[in-house]
C-alpha cells in the first residue's frame, strides 16, 4: 500500500490560497482518476478539482469554508489495494461524526429544557414549587374553583397565565377536551457559515464601502417614449428574445462615456494609477442563488442594440447557472444594475471596485406630470448612480447622468453616431 498526497494546485490569477467550497467525497470513498472530488472558491468563481490518481480517500484537508494554501495537502489517497489508512495516519473524522459529537455535547441542555417544559409545576433549586405568574383576579377565580394554577399553561410573557389561558382551561376541563398547550415563541437559532461566494461578496462589499468615498446622484427620467419604442420593437419577437430597458441604458451609457471618459476608469491602487479605458467592458450586476455576481459584456461599444441585449442575457444566465468563466466574471470597466420590479424609488448602489462608477435602474411607474404645459400621465423612472468621489467630480457625474437622461427621453438620439 502507498499514499498519494494531492496538493492544492495553482488556480491562476496570482491566487496563493483558496477556500474549500464543497466536497463531493468523504473519507473511505473509492475514487477513480479524473473523478471530481470537490470545488475550491477563488475571488471570481468556483473551480472544480479532479482526482489525479485512483484510490481510497483517507484524509481531507478540512471542511467547507476552511482556507488552504497553494501547495498544501488537500486530499490524501491510499493507492494500494487496501482501504485502511496507515497506522500512524489516523483518518480525518467525517463531518457526520463531528455533528454527532456536537449533538451529544448539547444533549444535557436539551434534556433539561425538555424536562422543564413537561414538568407538572415549576420548581426552584430546592425542589419547592415557585409562585405562578398571573393576576390577582385569576388567583381568586382559581381559588374559588379549586384549581391548582400550576396545572394551567400560560401563554403570556415568561409563561404568565392570562385570562384567555384560564378560560380555555376551564372550558377544556368542563367538556373533557384536552387542555390546550399555548404556542410559545421559538428560540431556535440557525447558524449559517459564511463561505464560498457569499464570503467573497461580503469581503468585496466591505472593502468597497471602507475604501471608496461614494458620491450618490439620483435623476428622474421620463421614459414614456422609450417604453413605446421598446414595446414596438418587441411586437414580433419571441418571449425569450424581448428587449428590456437594460440594453437601451447600456447604449446610452456607452454614448455618454465618449464625452466623459473619466467615468470609464479602473483604479490600480497598488501602482497608484487610474486606467482610462477606450473599450467599454460593461458589468451587469446579476442576482443568483449564490448571491450577487457581475458578469461582463466585453467590448460593449462595438455592439448593436440586439447584440448587446443578447449578450446581456447570455452572461447573466451563465452567472445564474454557475457556468460563467473567470474571464466572464472579471475585467468590467463600469457596471449597470437593476432590481427589476423590486427597484423601489431610489437606491444607493455600491461601486464594483476597482471601477469608479455604477448606474442603477429603479422601478418605472406612471405618474401625473406637467408635460407641454398640461397635466398628463407619464411613465417615470429614477436612475440611481454612485461614483468614486476621489476621481470623479460631482459636476462631471451629474453632467453624464443628464446626458443619459436626455438620450433616454429622446430614444432616437441613442442610435445617432457622433
Amino acid at each position: 500500500m502507498s499514499e498519494y498526497i494531492f496538493k492544492l494546485p495553482d488556480l491562476g490569477e496570482g491566487t496563493v490560497e483558496s477556500e474549500i467550497g464543497e466536497w463531493f467525497i468523504k473519507v473511505g470513498d473509492r475514487v477513480n482518476e479524473e473523478d471530481i472530488v470537490g470545488s475550491m472558491m477563488t475571488d471570481k468563481a468556483a473551480v472544480e478539482l479532479s482526482a489525479p490518481v485512483s484510490g481510497t480517500v483517507i484524509k481531507l484537508a478540512g471542511e467547507p469554508g476552511d482556507v488552504v494554501s497553494v501547495g498544501a495537502p488537500l486530499v490524501i489517497f491510499e493507492t494500494g489495494d487496501g482501504v485502511a489508512p496507515p497506522a500512524d495516519e489516523a483518518p480525518a473524522e467525517p463531518v457526520e461524526k463531528k455533528a454527532v459529537e456536537k449533538a451529544v455535547e448539547k444533549a444535557p441542555a436539551a434534556a433539561a429544557a425538555s424536562t422543564e417544559n413537561t414538568a407538572p409545576a415549576p420548581q426552584d433549586d430546592n425542589g419547592e414549587k415557585t409562585r405562578v405568574m398571573t393576576s390577582p383576579a385569576i388567583r381568586r377565580r382559581a381559588k374559588e374553583a379549586g384549581i391548582d394554577l400550576a396545572e394551567v399553561p400560560g401563554s403570556g410573557p415568561g409563561g404568565r397565565i392570562i385570562r384567555k389561558d384560564f378560560d380555555n382551561y376551564l372550558k377544556a376541563r368542563a367538556t373533557g377536551m384536552a387542555i390546550p398547550t399555548p404556542v410559545k415563541p421559538s428560540t431556535r437559532v440557525k447558524e449559517i457559515k459564511i463561505i464560498g461566494v457569499r464570503r467573497v461578496i461580503a469581503e468585496r462589499m466591505q472593502a468597497a464601502k471602507r475604501e471608496i468615498p461614494h458620491f450618490a446622484y439620483v435623476e428622474e427620467i421620463d421614459i414614456t417614449e422609450l417604453e413605446a419604442l421598446r414595446k414596438h420593437l418587441n411586437g414580433n419577437r419571441d418571449r425569450d428574445d424581448r428587449l428590456t430597458l437594460l440594453p437601451f441604458l447600456g447604449l446610452a451609457l456607452i454614448r455618454a462615456l465618449k464625452d466623459f471618459p473619466q467615468c470609464n476608469v479602473t483604479h490600480d491602487k497598488d501602482r497608484n494609477l487610474l486606467l482610462q479605458h477606450e473599450a467599454v467592458h460593461l458589468g451587469v450586476a446579476t442576482q443568483t442563488p449564490d448571491g450577487l455576481k457581475v458578469p461582463v459584456v466585453r467590448h460593449a461599444e462595438m455592439r448593436s442594440l440586439d447584440d448587446l441585449a443578447t449578450e446581456i442575457r447570455r452572461v447573466s444566465e451563465a452567472a445564474r447557472t454557475n457556468k460563467a468563466t473567470k474571464q466572464e466574471l472579471s475585467g468590467s470597466t463600469i457596471t449597470i444594475t437593476s432590481l427589476g420590479k423590486l427597484g423601489g424609488i431610489v437606491s444607493t448602489p455600491v461601486i464594483n471596485s476597482p471601477e469608479v462608477g455604477i448606474i442603477g435602474v429603479n422601478r418605472a411607474v406612471e405618474r401625473p406630470m406637467v408635460f407641454n404645459g398640461q397635466v398628463a400621465v407619464r411613465l417615470m423612472m429614477n436612475l440611481s448612480s454612485s461614483f468614486d468621489h476621489r476621481f470623479v467630480d460631482g459636476y462631471d457625474a451629474a453632467a453624464m447622468i443628464q446626458r443619459i437622461k436626455d438620450m433616454l427621453e429622446h430614444p432616437a438620439t441613442i442610435f445617432l453616431q457622433g
